[in-house]
């Protein structure tokens, strides 16, 4: 198998994760224009930079993120027993013939694989996160207004799909919360997370000693049909200078 992410320090992703889930907790004042003008645009405003492309470094956890586990391979996640009973049913041929192979890419299992991500500026309002496992897109939209309520300002009755519906707005870091996602995996080997998930991230920016840049993801999956309690995990990402190693390659369901 092609070894698509770096190794480094799991001291950082401690660090970053206790940090990140310190500014969870941060609120911010929306962005306001120059002289105490009307707010500025999501985009505008920005109070950190996430474009570019970034390689996800997976320190921790490697077993169940690099390699597709086996059947029952399980621990670490607060499965309820009907989520311990639909993953010792995963079958990945079937996956594959019921074209299901994308289970395991929709947005709470997605940014835990060995990806790369390209963020852009859709438009003013929209942030773009694309990754080329799998070759997802998801859509981070801010709803109009200072102050949206988070899970509203997005197209409302639209069909469940991997990547949801995602609203966001800044606090200091970004705040998504993703909800109208089709039925998943949160692990490759068919660990369950129902339609009725929410996935709650943070994404925050931090530099390293060496100049390095570092984005940190903490996710919060809430699913009470699968999960016993909210299960929390923190993604490190590397940024890199360019796009010479974007590598696109479709979905599977054992790989």
């Amino acid at each position: 198998m092609k070894l698509r992410v770096g190794l480094w320090d799991l001291g950082f992703g401690i660090w970053a994760w206790t940090a990140a889930l310190m500014l969870a907790g941060a609120g911010s004042a929306s962005a306001q224009g120059r002289g105490g003008g009307p707010p500025l645009s999501p985009w505008a405003g920005a109070p950190i930079d996430l474009t570019g492309y970034w390689v996800a470094v997976i320190s921790e956890d490697w077993r169940w993120r690099m390699v597709t586990p086996a059947k029952g391979d399980h621990p670490s996640i607060p499965l309820t027993q009907a989520g311990k009973d639909a993953a010792d049913t995963w079958d990945p041929a079937r996956d594959e013939a019921a074209g299901e192979q994308c289970r395991s890419y929709g947005a709470p299992g997605l940014m835990r694989s060995p990806t790369r991500l390209h963020i852009t500026w859709l438009d003013d309002r929209t942030l773009k996160v694309e990754s080329d496992y799998g070759m997802q897109t998801r859509l981070l939209r801010f709803a109009p207004g200072p102050s949206p309520q988070l899970g509203a300002g997005t197209p409302a009755g639209g069909a469940p799909s991997w990547q949801g519906d995602s609203t966001a707005r800044w606090e200091g870091s970004l705040r998504v919360v993703t909800t109208n996602l089709r039925p998943g995996y949160l692990r490759k080997n068919g660990v369950p997370y129902s339609g009725n998930a929410t996935l709650t991230e943070f994404f925050d920016l931090f530099t390293h000693g060496s100049g390095d840049r570092w984005l940190v993801v903490t996710s919060r999956v809430h699913d009470p049909e699968n999960l016993q309690t909210d299960w929390i995990t923190s993604l490190n990402f590397k940024k890199e200078p360019n796009g010479s190693k974007w590598d696109p390659t479709p979905c599977s369901a054992t790989w």
